[in-house]
């Protein structure tokens, strides 16, 4: 497994997430792997985040590399998945899309020991560089 690229995500969503994470009830592997996550990334104000990086709410155009199928996902609150497109920050991709800066590609581990290798090919919406920070 490769190590794993640097992650950027905003002091906003840093706080969200973590009081996310304290509010649930049984932790599972992907709450601890985002934990993790957290703990190894560069937190940057609203204004410094990258218009290339992943946040929460953010539109990622990304392709999986074994299969080649490419797709445009919106990594969102787990109460607001369910949306056709839309990707819980608390499922694998979810986890591993958040912090990702266009151009990295990150090895994930799936249950079952199978890992995905996904690839961010663009970032179609970013709430911060839109200024539509809620």
């Amino acid at each position: 497994m490769s190590l794993s690229p640097p992650i950027t995500i905003t002091r906003l969503d840093l706080q969200r997430l973590e009081k996310m994470l304290d509010s649930l009830e049984a932790f599972n592997p992907t709450a601890e792997a985002l934990e993790r996550e957290l703990g190894r990334a560069e937190v940057v104000g609203l204004d410094e985040v990258p218009p290339g990086v992943v946040t929460m709410n953010s539109t990622a155009h990304c392709r999986e590399e074994a299969s080649g199928k490419e797709y445009h996902l919106t990594l969102v609150y787990p109460q607001e998945s369910g949306r056709e497109g839309s990707v819980s920050v608390l499922a694998p991709v979810g986890c591993a899309l958040l912090g990702l800066s266009v151009g990295q590609t990150i090895d994930w581990a799936l249950p079952g020991g199978k890992t995905l290798q996904l690839s961010l090919l663009g970032v179609d919406y970013q709430p911060e560089a839109a200024g539509e920070v809620r």
